[in-house]
């Protein structure tokens, strides 16, 4: 909070007084008027825009005298109070003094007769130059003969002329002023705009590297304490940049104008990962435990060695020992390395035929290999290539309506590979069988541990070929006040796979090590088989929008959009459904190729779904400046948006399914035995089948509504409110059927258990509220402060493929109802950009080598800070009547929370195992996260060698104060680690830039 607090008091000091107005003739505005302010010796300038608003910065509270100018109307001068805003109505001229104020102007004079300067030791600036901090030229006070008034200074030489000509175009070009040459005796230099040396060149382009590398990186913070060695890597980006005209003499003399675009990263980084790993005693029984066939302590604390598994034993061998003690929570640490190869090449060209016909086309490749370790040493490897190419064909039939047509075609092919495919089979020689050994899919089972113990895993092979072509029309009408834009899209998107869900299957310990070494998990689940998957789906939109002018405040923009997602289709018809009595009293598998439901007779479309085509979205907002000579703007707007890309992952799931598929999620049992030898076995009470969907499931929208104020302020501040209202509907959730608490009774011991089932009956809000506070560019100084309050609250962020974020409840889906996972209560962003240069503080107006040191240096800095995430609190055990694990709540105990021992963020006396025969009652996401803050930074300058060559130096540092922040924390119950960090966000890293620019 002290950073929060220096870094609101420096922006509040960074400020300066604004007058506004707006200049008009019988009510209607003049644009080009000149207006000239005069505050204690200083003058301020500005010009009227088409509105006849002008904004004038850079005055101090207290009077100040204003004078008004346009030719062929009489001058304005009044003296103000305070920089209030004011309408001016102006006078024409007599017809008389009109012709006189047309006269042909007097011969120009040089700079150095029409301003004649003294100038200053040690670099300081001229005295008429210093006076203006606003970079707007004054005009030179001359007499009606055009010479300069009398002085007692001495003339400039040629040589502080032409210095002084060239810094205050320097200070022109920067602080960007708005006054035109026609204000000012001075005259453009010949690198300002188009007045060049010599003929232009008609190609540009440019050259850069990007350099980064661990000596310069702070090392990552280590959750344990220890003080682990940082490796050696480095991070290089190279750029390359050319366009131009397409010009072959003799033979094209007007060929399309092309750019290209290459980069090539070769990036390596580490990361510190911490873990908890067997130690010598325990891979040897020799610990406390209890027997989960007896239910009874084990005697000595050390299982008999006849009883430990020898598939256990094996996959101990992946396990490496600690490299510490002294914590109950971790022992081993190590730095995980990753790397990635990049390639990506872009181009693009256009040309214009005649007049009314233009052509443009572009081309795209990327080429990325990675390569990641884990905590075990494996290291899996991903390759990914693709292309991305368009067309567009614009063609404009008059002036102000035009057609444009395009095509599209991309295609993406995404390939992994696990450490162990073709390498080992882990599993067959450990003695484990049921599961799929081949060759690609070699490796060890998963394994999960309660208790805190690392999860054992690697990747799954798999190879994804996505393509996608496109067709799209789009028309711009220009009538009167109204710009209409109507057009439509049409996509065919095909994925090919490759790929095997779960092929070596996983086990879970809920009763942690013992269990384990004993060969008993308590659940367990695989899928494979039906490899590879040929999906097929359809995208079309259709939009009309009408942005209407309707006077000078106010415009209205309303349209309309239609979108359609067909539900996703398997070419050869391999997909599984449910097909489900009512009640969920029985079930049954139906297969796209024979699409009718055995149980209902119901007709399944061939998606096993059933599509929705009305998903029409309207849309309307507004912008009113309901005062002319106000700054005050009134911004609001309503839409509703489909979300009509859910049913990737529905068709993913449907794919891996029995009869097609070996598939099952079971738990261990008297009538169906688990052992990590035999444990891949269907149980005669649990469905085959691990997933089924609503086949009236319901495409999700949400409506949104906004409001905004923004108003000057004093001080050349800007100030914006705006409020957020979004209303989701048909949201996304999944339950388990049929299930109960533990110790409970079976309420439906013949009814179907085991998979989790999607409907689509969710909802959710979120209210926010912004609150924007923006400097303007003032002596080099621009900044801003955002700072939201909002609140999300939903029961349909449910949908995902992970255990937990399954209802925990089947029967009371509103018990779900709780924070947003991403529902962030508080958040505060600043902005601060400083360029040398501005004013007459600025390095830009020095002389000599400070001048040409300090000049043109840029520094960002930008720092958010909100509160934390919400968590969900988990009793790690498995449902009962299923193998599926991680959707259980513990019971609150009513012990503070947040009250927690030293090396932890949350008391573990806070909640406790559920009672017997109900679900625990600790809401879901009802944990709020740590907090957090990240600050980012950069420094650059361009530097111009000449002309036509310039170079930029750029140094950016992410966590720049390398300050430690979490971004989550570790809420399972049963672990060791509960209340602890997952790890820590990144630290301090720097990157620097070199490009050339020609």
């Amino acid at each position: 909070m002290k950073t929060i607090l220096l870094s609101v008091l420096a922006f509040a000091t960074l400020t300066a007084a604004d007058h506004r107005g707006q200049v008009t003739f019988g009510g209607l505005p003049i644009p080009g008027a000149t207006i000239t302010t005069t505050q204690n010796g200083k003058q301020l300038t500005a010009i009227t825009d088409p509105q006849g608003a002008y904004l004038i910065t850079g005055l101090t509270d207290g009077s100040f005298t204003i004078q008004v100018e346009m030719l062929c109307f009489l001058p304005i001068q009044q003296g103000l109070p305070n920089s209030e805003s004011k309408v001016w109505d102006m006078k024409l001229l007599p017809i008389a003094e009109m012709k006189a104020a047309a006269a042909p102007p007097p011969a120009p004079v040089a700079i150095a007769q029409a301003a004649p300067i003294q100038t200053k030791k040690k670099g300081k600036l001229p005295a008429p130059i210093a006076q203006n901090t606003a970079g707007a030229f004054q005009k030179a006070d001359l007499n009606a003969q055009g010479t300069p008034p009398p002085s007692d200074t001495k003339p400039a030489s040629d040589q502080d002329a032409a210095e002084l000509s060239q810094r205050a175009a320097d200070g022109f070009l920067i602080n960007g002023t708005r006054n035109n040459g026609a204000s000012s005796p001075f005259s453009q230099i010949p690198a300002f705009g188009n007045f060049r040396k010599g003929a232009r060149s008609l190609y540009n382009g440019n050259l850069g590297l990007i350099l980064g590398n661990s000596a310069f990186d702070a090392r990552t913070y280590s959750l344990t304490g220890q003080d682990t060695p940082k490796p050696a890597y480095s991070r290089v980006t190279g750029l390359f940049s050319f366009g131009g005209p397409i010009k072959i003499p003799h033979l094209l003399k007007n060929g399309p104008t092309f750019t290209v675009n290459y980069q090539w990263m070769r990036q390596r980084s580490a990361v510190t990962q911490s873990a908890l790993m067997p130690t010598a005693s325990e891979r040897l029984g020799i610990f406390p435990a209890v027997d989960p066939i007896t239910g009874l302590p084990i005697p000595n604390n050390a299982i008999p060695q006849n009883r430990i598994s020898p598939q256990a034993q094996a996959l101990l061998k992946l396990y490496p020992l600690p490299n510490f003690t002294g914590s109950n929570r971790y022992n081993f640490q190590i730095p995980v390395l990753a790397a990635t190869h990049q390639d990506s090449l872009d181009t693009r060209a256009n040309k214009s035929i005649g007049r009314k016909n233009q052509l443009s086309g572009t081309f795209a490749y990327q080429s990325t290999r990675s390569d990641n370790g884990n905590v075990f040493g494996f290291l899996n490897t991903t390759d990914v290539s693709g292309i991305n190419t368009g067309i567009n064909w614009r063609h404009s039939y008059a002036t102000r309506f035009f057609v444009t047509l395009g095509a599209q075609f991309s295609k993406l092919s995404i390939s992994n590979k696990p450490f162990f495919a073709n390498r080992e089979n882990i599993s067959g020689l450990a003695g484990i069988t049921g599961n799929n050994q081949d060759p690609l899919n070699w490796g060890p089972p998963q394994l999960n541990f309660s208790n805190g113990i690392a999860s054992l895993s690697d990747g799954i092979a798999s190879v994804n070929h996505n393509q996608t072509n496109g067709l799209s029309a789009e028309s711009y009408w220009n009538h009167n006040r109204h710009n209409v834009t109507f057009g439509s899209d049409f996509k065919k998107q095909q994925s090919n796979v490759i790929s095997q869900e779960n092929p070596r299957g996983t086990f879970t310990f809920n009763d942690g090590l013992a269990s384990f070494l004993l060969g008993i998990p308590n659940t367990s689940s695989i899928a494979f088989g039906n490899a590879d998957k040929y999906f097929r789906s359809n995208l079309a939109d259709a939009y009309f929008t009408d942005d209407w002018r309707i006077g000078p405040g106010f415009t209205l923009n309303a349209g309309l959009r239609w979108e359609y997602g067909s539900p996703i289709t398997e070419k050869y018809g391999r997909l599984v459904n449910l097909d489900l009595a009512p009640g969920f009293t029985g079930q049954a598998p139906v297969v796209a190729t024979n699409p009718t439901g055995p149980l209902t007779g119901q007709h399944y479309p061939n998606s096993l779904i059933h599509p929705v085509r009305h998903a029409l979205q309207p849309r309307i907002a507004i912008s009113w400046r309901p005062l002319p000579a106000s700054s005050l703007v009134v911004r609001a707007g309503y839409g509703v948006y489909y979300n009509t890309s859910v049913y990737q992952s529905i068709a993913q799931q449907m794919s891996q399914q029995a009869p097609l598929s070996k598939s099952f999620s079971v738990a261990n049992t008297a009538a169906n035995p688990l052992t990590l030898a035999n444990g891949f076995k269907a149980s005669s009470i649990t469905t085959p089948n691990t997933f089924a969907v609503d086949p009236n499931f319901l495409v999700g929208y949400a409506q949104n509504w906004q409001l905004s104020v923004q108003k000057d302020l004093p001080r050349s501040l800007i100030m914006t409110a705006t409020y957020l209202g979004i209303k989701g509907t048909r949201g996304v959730q999944k339950s388990l059927p049929n299930t109960y608490p533990a110790g409970a009774p079976d309420p439906c011991p013949t009814c179907p258990h085991g998979f989790a089932y999607l409907s689509s009956n969710g909802n959710s809000t979120r209210q926010a509220g912004t609150l924007q506070l923006r400097r303007r560019m003032h002596n080099g100084i621009t900044a801003s402060a955002n700072y939201t309050y909002s609140k999300s609250i939903d029961d349909s962020a449910l949908g995902g493929r992970g255990s937990q974020l399954i209802a925990q409840d089947w029967l009371n889906l509103r018990a779900e109802r709780g924070f947003s996972n991403f529902d962030q209560r508080h958040l505060l962003n600043l902005q601060m950009q400083y360029s040398t240069g501005m004013g007459s503080a600025g390095g830009m107006l020095m002389r000599g080598w400070r001048g040409r040191a300090f000049k043109e240096w840029t520094l960002v800095a930008q720092l958010s800070s909100g509160s934390g995430l919400p968590l969900t609190p988990l009793y790690f055990s498995n449902v009962s009547g299923t193998g599926i694990t991680g959707s259980i709540r513990p019971d609150v105990t009513g012990a503070p929370l947040y009250s927690a021992s030293q090396g932890l963020y949350l008391n573990p006396a806070a909640f406790a195992i559920p009672a017997t025969g109900r679900w625990g009652n600790a809401g879901r996401n009802s944990i709020t996260g740590p907090s957090q803050f990240t600050t980012v930074a950069s420094l650059g300058r361009a530097f111009r060698l000449n002309d036509r060559l310039n170079m930029d130096f750029r140094v950016d540092a992410s966590n720049p104060i390398n300050k430690v922040t979490f971004p989550s924390w570790i809420t399972n119950i049963n672990s060791a680690q509960f209340g602890s960090p997952t790890i820590a966000n990144g630290m301090r890293i720097l990157q620097t830039t070199f490009r050339v620019r020609f």
